[in-house]
Parts: structure tokens; sequence; C-alpha cells
């Protein structure tokens, strides 16, 4: 024998398990959620601001009085109910029967995380390429690797994609002989960065994917989340032919349902449901009639105010605790919108060696190595207002100051403490300007 292994099942496995990798993220969730640990890492709403009194007894109604058609099982595409539901939401930002929008090209989903899925099923061969915003949601990275795709991340400033990055980036890969499939961005208060695509960039890079013949993925979880007035336009709302709107009812109502969706051009509509079918048989149509009365019976536009009030007031927080606390030479994002925060150490830190001695400061943040699929970013860190409250947001911040004037102190004495790797994006483009 050559070696050893703790997995009896290593030579048996499928070539795309090679691309399965666990999300840094989800490895820090477990001493994350201690009651000690101020917890700046996740990205869950504070779903008790929902009023929970009144959706239980929705829930219960749906068992008790529609028990026969809610815990049956429902048909692939998603429930037409909520598919209308589901088009009424959209219209809020623009996405109307004005630019196509229609339930019959609606479908529903196990959260945004199946469609992502699901869109990579349909479109990714193994050594395709995905161009993807540096850095991106973590989650998708995920999905990518584990379809063998390559993806290859374009860099951001304050205004979200550099389209001329862009360009650069599809010329590259045409040069090298890959195929680029698709896009994938989240141009509206970006996780993990909290940047927003400008108006004019978004038809910059509407035309530059439209002349390469590039589909583009816009994931929009976050779109009703803004902080100061109305987000741009989605691009689903300005192009309706190559564009796949993804959204979720996971950042606006509740996570624990797992309802996402699809709104898709006409022709992939039913490769999506084959796909989706061939995955699950069918979502939930308990989960399913539990969003269509909420949206149907409840507040929910007025809900939407309170989560953007309450995150401004947890946004500002966080921007004022870090102004206070952070050493010299940090910076960060100033999202108008969204969950996130994205911040640049000083020279010589690196967020990934730094996350022991943060759990033992008890606090926590994700390392920027997470969102990016070739290990750069090790000089971010990820952090999260959404869920702890402002005076837990400002002793996470004194913390994390704390832990990082250690390691400044440190490297001032004994060198760099440790790899610096490439700080934004890697050593040819500059990621997101955070100042």
């Amino acid at each position: 024998m050559t070696g050893t292994t703790l997995d009896d099942y290593t030579d048996r496995y499928a070539r795309r398990v090679r691309g399965m990798t666990a999300s840094e993220i989800r490895a820090l969730f477990a001493v994350a959620s201690r009651p000690e640990v101020v917890s700046l890492a996740g990205g869950a709403p504070y779903i008790a601001a929902l009023p929970l009194d009144a959706v239980g007894e929705m829930l219960g109604r749906l068992g008790a009085e529609h028990g026969s058609t809610t815990l049956q099982y429902g048909i692939g595409q998603g429930s037409l109910e909520l598919r209308e539901r589901i088009c009424e939401v959209m219209a809020l930002s623009g996405i109307d029967a004005s630019c196509g929008a229609s339930p019959d090209d609606v479908v529903v989903t196990v959260g945004g995380q199946q469609a992502l899925d699901l869109v990579a099923r349909l479109f990714l061969d193994p050594g395709d390429v995905v161009l993807a915003e540096g850095p991106t949601y973590v989650g998708a990275l995920g999905v990518f690797q584990a379809a063998q795709a390559q993806v290859v991340h374009v860099p951001m400033d304050d205004d979200g994609l550099i389209p001329e990055a862009l360009e650069v980036a599809i010329a590259d890969q045409a040069r090298a002989g890959r195929r680029v499939k698709f896009l994938y961005t989240i141009p509206t208060y970006q996780n993990p960065a909290g940047v927003t695509l400008s108006d004019e960039r978004r038809e910059r890079v509407l035309d530059i994917c439209e002349r390469a013949g590039l589909l583009v993925v816009e994931d929009d979880p976050y779109g009703q989340l803004g902080f100061e007035g109305d987000a741009p336009a989605p691009l689903r709302a300005r192009r309706r032919d190559g564009v796949f709107y993804l959204s979720t009812f996971s950042k606006t109502f509740a996570p624990g349902l797992r309802v996402g969706w699809i709104l898709a051009p006409h022709a992939v509509r039913d490769k999506l449901v084959i796909a989706s079918e061939a995955q699950i048989l069918c979502p939930s149509a308990f989960a399913q009639a539990a969003v269509s009365t909420y949206l149907s019976t409840m507040p929910w536009r007025e809900q939407l105010k309170v989560y953007r009030e309450l995150y401004r007031e947890r946004r500002d927080a966080l921007l004022g605790a870090l102004h206070d606390q952070m050493p010299g030479g940090t910076t960060w994002t100033r999202p108008t919108g969204g969950l996130f925060v994205w911040a640049t150490l000083p020279d010589g830190l690196d967020a990934k060696a730094m996350v022991p001695r943060s759990i033992a400061a008890r606090v926590a943040y994700v390392p920027g190595t997470g969102f990016y699929a070739d290990g750069t970013g090790t000089g971010n860190m990820r952090l999260n207002f959404s869920f702890p409250t402002p005076e837990r947001i400002r002793e996470g911040v004194r913390r994390l100051a704390r832990v990082m004037e250690q390691e400044l102190a440190m490297r001032q004495v004994f060198g760099a403490v440790g790899p610096t790797g490439s700080r934004r994006g890697g050593p040819d483009v500059p990621g997101p300007d955070l100042a």
C-alpha cells in the first residue's frame, strides 16, 4: 500500500465528486453558534422580526383545514397559485408582463440553491467556464465546482462588476480555446461584497454578454432589502432573452421553508421542470402553500419595510463600529442594502490564518478565501449584520479589532505571521475597491 485513507469508498466515487469541497462558512457554524461567540459569519435573516404568532396560526390552519392538499404531492413546476404570487413579487422590481414575465415561465425550486443547481445541470459540461464576480457567493462556487466547471473571476469595484474587465475575461477565454457558458452575477447588494452594479454598467454588461453570445444568470436574493431608495432595475427587467432570473423567499420570509424560483426563457422552462423532477419529484406542497398564503393574507410589503429599517440600523452599527475600532489600513464596503460588508485587512494580515485566534476571542467571521475559486482573498473577510443585535455587533467588532491589533503587533516583532497570498482577486487584476 502506498497510503491509507479514512474513506473506504474513495476509489468508487464518480469523477464529479473531486470537485466537491466543504464550505468554509459551514465549517464555522459549529463554533459560531455558541452563545458566547459573537457571530458576524452567517447570513441568516432575523426571523424574530416576523409576526410569528400569526405565521404559526397560518401554518396550523394549512395543516388542519387544507391538509388533504398541502400534505400531498404537487406538480414539478410548482403550484400555479404560487407562481402567480411570485410574478406579483417580481413586478415590484420591474419584472412584469411588459418584459415577458409570466407564471408559465416560472419554475418553483427548493430555495435559490436548487435553482443554481438546475441551471448548472442544464448548461455545464466538465471543463466549461463560468464567469463570476470576484468574490462571489460560496454556494454558487460549490455548485459549479461539483459540475466540474472552471470559475473565472471578474473583478469589481464600488460600482459592481467592471465591464472592461468582463470584456477582457471573455477575450482571454476565447484565446485559450475555452468555452464560456454564462456569466453568473449578483448585481444587487452583492454577496459577499455588498456592492451594487450601477444602472449604466447594467446596460453595458448586458450588451457585452449579448455580443459574446453569453447567457446571464442573475441571482437576486436581496433586491428588496434596500436601505437607501430603490435598487436599479434587475437585468431581467431590461432584457428578456438570454437572462435567467433566480430568487428566493429565504431572505424576505422564511429560509426554513426552502422556497425559491427561476424565471427562465420559455424554451428552457420544460427542461428545468424535467431536471427538477429528476432531483426532487416536486417541491413541497406545504411550503408552497405557506408562502402563497403569507403573500395573499398577510401585510408582507409592510414586513419588507420592517426588515429594511431593522437591517439599516444594524448596518449602521457595523459601519460605525468599524470606523471607531478598526486599526489603520483596514477598509470596507458601505452597502446600501442586503446583509453583508466586505472588509480588507491591513497589509500582512491573513484572514484565514486569523480565524482560530478570533474564535478564541469569541468572535466569528468568514475569511475571504471562501468566496474565490482560486484560493485568493486571504486579505479579506465577510461580515454579516442581519442577525446580531446592534449591541452584539459593536461588541463583536471590538473583539475582532483587538485580535487584529495583536496580529499587527506580532507582525511588527516577528515579521509576517502567515501567508498573505494575493489580496484582491489575483496577482494581475484588482478586486473590489473597498475604500
